[in-house]
Protein backbone atom coordinates (compact mmCIF):
# COMPACT_ATOMS: atom_id res chain seq x y z
CA UNK A 1 0.00 0.00 0.00
CA UNK A 2 1.00 3.27 -0.34
CA UNK A 3 2.61 5.97 2.20
CA UNK A 4 0.60 7.61 4.38
CA UNK A 5 1.38 10.68 5.88
CA UNK A 6 4.95 10.07 6.03
CA UNK A 7 7.15 7.12 4.85
CA UNK A 8 8.16 6.15 8.15
CA UNK A 9 4.33 6.34 9.59
CA UNK A 10 5.62 8.26 12.36
CA UNK A 11 3.13 11.19 11.69
CA UNK A 12 0.31 8.74 11.15
CA UNK A 13 1.16 6.71 14.94
CA UNK A 14 1.43 10.40 16.58
CA UNK A 15 -2.08 11.36 15.44
CA UNK A 16 -3.48 7.99 16.30
CA UNK A 17 -1.59 7.49 19.85
CA UNK A 18 -2.88 11.12 20.71
CA UNK A 19 -5.95 10.63 19.55
CA UNK A 20 -6.39 7.15 21.43
CA UNK A 21 -4.97 8.55 24.81
CA UNK A 22 -6.92 11.71 24.27
CA UNK A 23 -10.62 9.80 24.42
CA UNK A 24 -9.37 8.08 27.70
CA UNK A 25 -8.24 10.98 29.62
CA UNK A 26 -11.73 13.03 28.44
CA UNK A 27 -13.33 9.60 29.94
CA UNK A 28 -10.71 9.58 32.93
CA UNK A 29 -11.73 13.38 33.95
CA UNK A 30 -15.54 13.16 33.47
CA UNK A 31 -16.42 10.15 35.07
CA UNK A 32 -13.14 10.83 37.76
CA UNK A 33 -12.89 6.70 36.27
CA UNK A 34 -9.16 5.90 36.27
CA UNK A 35 -9.48 1.69 36.49
CA UNK A 36 -8.52 2.25 32.62
CA UNK A 37 -5.08 4.03 32.74
CA UNK A 38 -2.97 1.32 32.17
CA UNK A 39 -5.11 -0.81 29.79
CA UNK A 40 -5.51 2.57 27.83
CA UNK A 41 -1.48 2.41 27.52
CA UNK A 42 -0.75 -1.15 26.87
CA UNK A 43 -3.62 -1.78 24.38
CA UNK A 44 -2.42 1.56 22.44
CA UNK A 45 0.98 -0.73 21.62
CA UNK A 46 -1.21 -3.02 19.98
CA UNK A 47 -3.07 -0.72 18.09
CA UNK A 48 0.47 0.73 16.20
CA UNK A 49 1.67 -2.44 15.41
CA UNK A 50 -1.60 -3.82 13.54
CA UNK A 51 -1.95 -0.18 12.05
CA UNK A 52 1.55 0.25 10.71
CA UNK A 53 1.52 -3.69 9.76
CA UNK A 54 -1.80 -3.71 7.50
CA UNK A 55 -1.70 -0.26 6.10
CA UNK A 56 2.47 -0.78 4.47
CA UNK A 57 0.46 -4.26 3.66
CA UNK A 58 4.21 -5.93 3.12
CA UNK A 59 3.63 -8.60 5.40
CA UNK A 60 7.03 -9.31 5.37
CA UNK A 61 8.64 -12.50 7.40
CA UNK A 62 10.37 -10.15 10.32
CA UNK A 63 7.38 -7.09 10.07
CA UNK A 64 5.06 -10.19 10.88
CA UNK A 65 7.18 -11.75 14.11
CA UNK A 66 7.90 -8.16 15.65
CA UNK A 67 4.46 -6.87 15.26
CA UNK A 68 3.28 -10.57 17.06
CA UNK A 69 5.62 -9.70 19.85
CA UNK A 70 4.41 -6.39 20.54
CA UNK A 71 0.74 -7.39 20.94
CA UNK A 72 1.19 -10.60 23.20
CA UNK A 73 3.46 -8.42 25.18
CA UNK A 74 0.50 -5.58 25.01
CA UNK A 75 -2.65 -8.12 26.03
CA UNK A 76 -0.82 -9.87 28.36
CA UNK A 77 0.17 -6.85 30.09
CA UNK A 78 -3.19 -5.12 29.77
CA UNK A 79 -5.56 -7.83 30.43
CA UNK A 80 -3.15 -8.20 33.89
CA UNK A 81 -3.05 -4.24 35.33
CA UNK A 82 -6.89 -4.19 34.20
CA UNK A 83 -8.12 -7.10 36.48
CA UNK A 84 -5.23 -6.55 38.89
CA UNK A 85 -6.69 -2.74 39.02
CA UNK A 86 -10.61 -4.16 39.05
CA UNK A 87 -9.93 -6.54 41.81
CA UNK A 88 -7.63 -3.74 44.16
CA UNK A 89 -9.81 -0.68 43.31
CA UNK A 90 -9.03 2.89 42.42
CA UNK A 91 -5.56 3.60 41.07
CA UNK A 92 -3.47 5.54 43.75
CA UNK A 93 -1.48 7.37 41.63
CA UNK A 94 -4.36 9.70 40.34
CA UNK A 95 -5.49 10.35 44.39
CA UNK A 96 -3.67 13.74 43.58
CA UNK A 97 -4.96 14.25 39.77
CA UNK A 98 -8.37 13.59 39.69
CA UNK A 99 -9.54 16.49 40.88
CA UNK A 100 -6.42 18.60 38.93
CA UNK A 101 -7.44 18.61 35.51
CA UNK A 102 -3.82 20.06 34.38
CA UNK A 103 -2.12 17.41 36.45
CA UNK A 104 -4.49 14.67 34.77
CA UNK A 105 -3.23 16.07 31.52
CA UNK A 106 0.13 16.16 31.80
CA UNK A 107 -0.11 12.70 32.84
CA UNK A 108 -1.96 11.48 29.83
CA UNK A 109 0.58 13.64 27.45
CA UNK A 110 3.29 11.71 29.20
CA UNK A 111 1.74 8.32 28.31
CA UNK A 112 1.06 9.41 24.51
CA UNK A 113 4.47 10.11 24.68
CA UNK A 114 6.03 6.81 25.95
CA UNK A 115 3.65 4.95 23.96
CA UNK A 116 4.66 6.61 20.42
CA UNK A 117 8.57 6.97 21.35
CA UNK A 118 8.76 3.14 22.44
CA UNK A 119 6.77 2.12 19.77
CA UNK A 120 9.37 3.81 17.45
CA UNK A 121 11.52 0.59 16.24
CA UNK A 122 8.57 -1.50 15.65
CA UNK A 123 7.21 1.88 13.52
CA UNK A 124 9.94 1.94 11.79
CA UNK A 125 10.64 -1.86 10.63
CA UNK A 126 7.05 -1.52 9.43
CA UNK A 127 6.99 0.99 7.54
CA UNK A 128 10.14 -0.27 5.66
CA UNK A 129 10.29 -1.75 1.99
CA UNK A 130 13.44 -3.72 2.55
CA UNK A 131 13.33 -7.39 3.72
CA UNK A 132 16.81 -8.57 4.32
CA UNK A 133 17.27 -12.22 5.41
CA UNK A 134 16.99 -13.13 8.64
CA UNK A 135 20.18 -12.89 10.28
CA UNK A 136 21.68 -13.55 13.67
CA UNK A 137 19.97 -9.85 15.48
CA UNK A 138 16.92 -11.34 14.61
CA UNK A 139 17.54 -14.44 16.43
CA UNK A 140 19.33 -12.56 19.41
CA UNK A 141 16.34 -10.32 19.75
CA UNK A 142 13.72 -12.69 19.93
CA UNK A 143 15.26 -14.64 22.10
CA UNK A 144 15.80 -11.43 24.14
CA UNK A 145 12.16 -10.07 23.90
CA UNK A 146 11.16 -14.10 25.35
CA UNK A 147 13.47 -13.69 28.13
CA UNK A 148 11.87 -10.27 29.18
CA UNK A 149 8.42 -11.53 28.89
CA UNK A 150 8.99 -14.85 31.29
CA UNK A 151 10.41 -12.56 33.89
CA UNK A 152 8.32 -9.63 33.56
CA UNK A 153 5.12 -12.01 33.50
CA UNK A 154 6.77 -14.13 36.06
CA UNK A 155 7.54 -11.88 38.51
CA UNK A 156 3.96 -9.73 38.36
CA UNK A 157 2.20 -13.09 38.68
CA UNK A 158 4.57 -13.73 41.80
CA UNK A 159 3.90 -10.35 43.43
CA UNK A 160 -0.08 -10.80 42.80
CA UNK A 161 0.22 -14.28 44.68
CA UNK A 162 2.25 -12.42 47.40
CA UNK A 163 -0.06 -9.81 48.01
CA UNK A 164 -2.99 -11.32 48.08
CA UNK A 165 -1.95 -14.15 50.50
CA UNK A 166 -3.41 -12.71 54.10
CA UNK A 167 -0.41 -13.73 56.05
CA UNK A 168 1.85 -11.45 53.91
CA UNK A 169 -0.12 -8.32 54.90
CA UNK A 170 1.77 -5.62 55.15
CA UNK A 171 5.32 -6.97 53.93
CA UNK A 172 7.44 -6.14 50.69
CA UNK A 173 7.39 -9.05 48.46
CA UNK A 174 11.04 -11.16 48.45
CA UNK A 175 9.05 -13.82 46.75
CA UNK A 176 10.75 -15.79 43.59
CA UNK A 177 12.33 -13.69 41.23
CA UNK A 178 12.18 -10.70 43.85
CA UNK A 179 14.79 -12.81 45.94
CA UNK A 180 17.10 -11.74 43.16
CA UNK A 181 16.11 -8.18 41.95
CA UNK A 182 13.95 -5.58 43.84
CA UNK A 183 12.24 -4.66 40.12
CA UNK A 184 12.23 -7.92 38.04
CA UNK A 185 8.93 -6.56 36.14
CA UNK A 186 10.61 -3.89 35.17
CA UNK A 187 13.73 -5.09 34.02
CA UNK A 188 11.95 -8.05 32.01
CA UNK A 189 10.29 -4.86 30.34
CA UNK A 190 13.49 -3.07 30.08
CA UNK A 191 14.98 -5.95 28.58
CA UNK A 192 12.44 -7.23 26.24
CA UNK A 193 12.17 -3.92 24.22
CA UNK A 194 15.84 -3.80 24.01
CA UNK A 195 14.75 -7.23 22.27
CA UNK A 196 12.72 -5.16 19.51
CA UNK A 197 15.60 -3.35 18.80
CA UNK A 198 18.56 -5.40 18.16
CA UNK A 199 15.82 -7.80 15.75
CA UNK A 200 15.24 -4.35 14.16
CA UNK A 201 18.51 -3.12 13.59
CA UNK A 202 19.11 -5.71 10.00
CA UNK A 203 16.53 -3.14 8.51
CA UNK A 204 17.85 0.06 9.64
CA UNK A 205 19.70 2.75 7.58
CA UNK A 206 21.15 5.95 8.62
CA UNK A 207 18.97 8.15 10.29
CA UNK A 208 16.75 5.27 11.48
CA UNK A 209 19.06 4.30 13.69
CA UNK A 210 17.44 6.84 15.82
CA UNK A 211 14.62 4.69 16.63
CA UNK A 212 17.51 3.26 19.38
CA UNK A 213 15.62 6.21 21.32
CA UNK A 214 12.94 3.58 22.34
CA UNK A 215 14.33 1.51 24.29
CA UNK A 216 16.97 4.39 25.66
CA UNK A 217 13.24 6.72 26.86
CA UNK A 218 11.64 3.81 28.26
CA UNK A 219 14.95 2.46 30.51
CA UNK A 220 16.01 6.11 31.25
CA UNK A 221 11.55 6.57 32.52
CA UNK A 222 12.11 3.69 34.42
CA UNK A 223 15.13 4.03 36.03
CA UNK A 224 14.53 8.16 37.03
CA UNK A 225 10.96 9.00 37.09
CA UNK A 226 8.09 7.17 37.02
CA UNK A 227 9.61 3.39 37.70
CA UNK A 228 11.87 2.57 40.21
CA UNK A 229 12.13 6.21 42.03
CA UNK A 230 8.36 5.81 43.20
CA UNK A 231 8.30 2.05 44.28
CA UNK A 232 11.48 2.86 45.95
CA UNK A 233 9.95 5.97 47.71
CA UNK A 234 7.30 4.02 49.07
CA UNK A 235 8.69 0.98 50.14
CA UNK A 236 11.12 2.85 52.23
CA UNK A 237 8.42 5.07 53.91
CA UNK A 238 6.58 1.87 54.89
CA UNK A 239 9.40 -0.66 55.22
CA UNK A 240 12.65 1.86 56.13
CA UNK A 241 12.77 1.04 60.08
CA UNK A 242 13.06 -2.72 59.51
CA UNK A 243 15.94 -4.27 59.75
CA UNK A 244 15.13 -7.07 57.54
CA UNK A 245 13.77 -4.66 54.88
CA UNK A 246 17.41 -2.66 55.32
CA UNK A 247 19.07 -6.33 55.01
CA UNK A 248 17.32 -6.90 51.62
CA UNK A 249 17.88 -3.85 50.38
CA UNK A 250 21.57 -4.34 50.78
CA UNK A 251 21.78 -7.59 49.63
CA UNK A 252 19.53 -7.65 46.66
CA UNK A 253 19.34 -5.58 43.05
CA UNK A 254 17.71 -2.67 42.09
CA UNK A 255 16.76 -4.17 38.43
CA UNK A 256 19.64 -6.85 37.23
CA UNK A 257 18.64 -10.28 38.80
CA UNK A 258 21.51 -11.33 40.75
CA UNK A 259 22.37 -13.74 43.58
CA UNK A 260 21.92 -12.03 46.87
CA UNK A 261 25.01 -13.42 48.05
CA UNK A 262 26.81 -11.85 45.58
CA UNK A 263 25.44 -8.92 45.12
CA UNK A 264 25.49 -7.97 48.74
CA UNK A 265 29.34 -7.97 48.84
CA UNK A 266 30.20 -5.80 45.55
CA UNK A 267 31.69 -2.61 46.65
CA UNK A 268 29.00 0.48 46.05
CA UNK A 269 31.00 2.00 43.19
CA UNK A 270 30.34 -1.09 41.15
CA UNK A 271 26.72 -0.97 41.75
CA UNK A 272 26.56 2.55 41.15
CA UNK A 273 28.44 2.13 37.91
CA UNK A 274 27.18 -1.12 36.47
CA UNK A 275 23.92 -1.85 38.75
CA UNK A 276 22.24 1.44 38.83
CA UNK A 277 22.13 1.16 42.10
CA UNK A 278 21.55 5.13 42.56
CA UNK A 279 21.43 7.29 45.50
CA UNK A 280 17.69 8.52 44.82
CA UNK A 281 17.05 5.27 45.37
CA UNK A 282 17.52 5.72 49.12
CA UNK A 283 16.72 9.34 49.43
CA UNK A 284 13.43 8.49 51.42
CA UNK A 285 14.92 6.02 54.13
CA UNK A 286 15.02 7.61 57.82
CA UNK A 287 17.56 9.71 58.59
CA UNK A 288 19.31 6.95 61.06
CA UNK A 289 18.95 4.28 58.61
CA UNK A 290 20.34 6.46 55.54
CA UNK A 291 23.39 7.34 57.56
CA UNK A 292 23.55 3.46 58.33
CA UNK A 293 23.03 2.13 54.99
CA UNK A 294 25.84 4.85 53.45
CA UNK A 295 28.55 3.71 56.40
CA UNK A 296 28.05 0.31 55.10
CA UNK A 297 28.34 1.13 51.81
CA UNK A 298 31.94 3.35 52.49
CA UNK A 299 33.06 0.13 54.36
CA UNK A 300 31.81 -2.47 51.96
CA UNK A 301 34.23 -0.08 49.43
CA UNK A 302 37.24 0.04 51.78
CA UNK A 303 37.24 -3.78 51.76
CA UNK A 304 37.16 -4.32 48.22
Amino acid sequence: MGTVIDSHFLALTAIVTVGYQLLFFIITALLKFDKVTDFAGSTNFIILAVLTLVVKGSWHFRQVVLSMLVVVWGLRLGLFLLMRILRWGEDRRFDEMRDNLAKLAVFWIFQAVWVWTVSLPLTVVNASSRNPSIEAADIIGWIMWAIGLFVEATSDQQKLIFKNAPENRGKWCDAGLWKYSRHPNYFGEIFLWWGIFVAATPVLKNAEWLVILGPIFLTLLLLFISGLPLLEESADKKYGNASTYMHYKRTTSPLILLPPALYGKLPAWFKTAFLFEFPLYSRSLPLENWNRNSQQRSNAGKIS
